[in-house]
């Protein structure tokens, strides 16, 4: 369904996963009335995709879904915030207006607001997947025709994957954490704790469950997930399983990694195509699955609002980007720019003017070199705005991902795979790069360094640095530093804690069945 996110119908949502009743949505409807149609279903299963996309349904997340200091920050925004900042991918400079300091300098804790934020919009994600769930069981569905029922059951699919994806970024960001399905009672309590080894293996089976229900790639409404959505997230989870299990599992990663590529998806050609305005039009071929932006119905300050917005600085006009003013908030790091050692690779686009490339202050926004990487523009370099309201999707999956996960499971031993391949993705993305074939690598190039450092200068900004940092041992220690990382303007090891982040302490104190992560 294009744009998917313009919606009208806001249901109840009588889920709670947490006695911090701060974070439910308020009743607006009951079940009965609003599941009557299939249409209310279709209503209401956007409302679950919008939840990754907007904090509310006025301009500028007014009308906020959670009622919470933190409400109208957006679950993108927090999720880049933690995933980014902490890494040597970004720096901030509002770090203490929006309390990032903590973040930007891995010195966080458990009353940290934004540690809360994102913990609670995950749960508020899962607890709309539940609710949801609950009405589209078959007894429910019975009395549809039967093109309704099959209708349903894709629907259904797609909230259990959502709901996966929220589960993931809880495993992934959090480890251990608190377990609630659609099986468990809507109300306030107390839910019980799921180590991270049993999330995984949940999540991985929910996910093979639902893959021959949705459509196959390429064939669902834009913006709503397909089988290769479900296949890519099944990878990431099995490129990760060694950090989430203890044991790895780079065989099914693999395995997973062809079924995308042999889906029919292919590179799109122009680099900054895929992070435009019109990116939309990339869903035919590179972007698996986007998290939808529209000047019109998204009207969010966060989301790819925020990615547009927040890197324009200095002397960056922002009409080059399709906005009306820059928010001078987010730069890069030296130690990112040594990624690119060859001006020719376009993914390197740095901003010079006026900006220095050591960052001695964080709180400067001339010290850090700029880039832009999400643009508001068309293709043709016209763009339509509302205040710096964006058009431009968010690609949380894409084929190029795809590339670099199978040939970092083939060099980790996965099976099912072939080096020759691994290079061959490798220079697909290269030649992209470089627009010609002089960046190309061969067999003996390719080292788990290589493919990390590559990572960086494809996916920067795309919210896996900190977990891919984490799979290689160097987010955490002091085997590789980068400015400000542990809070020193040259960098120092920091405690292995901070692999994962804390419970929060309001959750902590409301829920007895939780045990705060190690060191907190």
């Amino acid at each position: 369904m294009k744009k998917i996110l313009s919606f009208i119908l806001l249901i109840t949502m009588l889920a709670s996963c947490t006695k911090d009743l701060n974070q439910v949505p308020s009743v607006e409807n009951t079940s009965e009335s609003v599941y009557t149609s299939l249409a209310n279903y279709k209503s209401v299963l956007a409302k679950l995709y919008a939840a990754f996309a907007v904090a509310g349904i006025e301009k500028g997340d007014g009308n906020a879904d959670m009622a919470s200091s933190t409400a109208s920050w957006g679950y993108l925004r927090v999720y880049f915030n933690l995933q980014e900042i902490p890494t040597d991918e970004v720096v901030y400079t509002w770090a203490g207006g929006d309390n990032l300091t903590n973040i930007q300098y891995m010195t966080w804790g458990a009353s940290d607001t934004w540690v809360s934020a994102m913990y609670y919009r995950i749960y508020y994600t899962v607890a709309l997947c539940n609710e949801f769930l609950r009405n589209a069981t078959d007894e429910k569905i019975a009395a549809f025709s039967n093109s309704d029922q099959a209708s349903l059951k894709v629907f259904r699919a797609e909230a259990r994957f959502l709901r996966a994806l929220a589960y993931s970024h809880a495993m992934d960001l959090y480890g251990n954490v608190p377990f609630v399905t659609e099986k468990d009672k809507a109300g306030a309590f107390t839910p019980s704790r799921i180590k991270r080894a049993d999330l995984y293996a949940y999540i991985q089976s929910e996910l093979r469950d639902i893959e021959e229900v949705l459509p196959a790639p390429l064939q669902n409404e834009y913006g709503r997930v397909s089988k290769a959505a479900a296949w890519t997230l099944l990878a990431k989870n099995y490129l990760n399983a060694a950090v989430y299990t203890g044991a790895a599992d780079y065989t099914n990663c693999v395995t997973y990694c062809n079924k995308i590529i042999n889906g029919g998806y292919s590179l799109e050609p122009v680099y900054k195509k895929l992070f435009n305005g019109e990116n939309d039009k990339r869903t035919k071929n590179e972007i698996i699955f986007p998290i939808e932006a529209d000047v019109a119905h998204t009207t969010t300050w966060g989301g790819t609002t925020y990615l547009v917005n927040g890197p324009i600085v200095g002397s960056m006009k922002a009409t080059d980007y399709g906005v009306v003013s820059g928010w001078s908030s987010i730069r890069t790091l030296r130690e990112f720019v040594s990624l690119f050692p060859d001006q020719a690779d376009v993914r390197g686009n740095f901003y010079k003017d006026g900006q220095s490339l050591n960052v001695d202050d964080p709180s400067s926004s001339s010290l850090g070199y700029g880039i832009v990487k999400f643009t508001n523009l068309n293709d043709d370099g016209t763009y339509t705005t509302d205040g710096g309201l964006v058009n431009t999707d968010f690609p949380m999956f894409r084929l190029a991902d795809v590339y670099l996960m199978y040939a970092e499971a083939v060099l980790r031993g996965g099976t099912g795979g072939s080096v020759g391949d691994a290079v061959n993705y490798v220079n697909q993305l290269r030649e992209r790069a470089y627009q010609g074939t002089s960046g190309d690598i061969n067999a003996s190039t390719m080292t788990l360094d290589f493919i990390l450092a590559e990572r960086g200068r494809e996916l920067f900004w795309e919210c896996t640095r900190r977990t891919d940092l984490i799979r290689y041992g160097k987010f955490t220690g002091g085997d590789y530093l980068w400015q400000w990382k542990g809070g020193s303007v040259n960098g120092v090891a920091v405690d292995t804690k901070y692999n994962l982040y804390p419970i929060p302490s309001t959750d902590l104190a409301s829920n007895p069945n939780l045990i705060q992560n190690t060191g907190y």
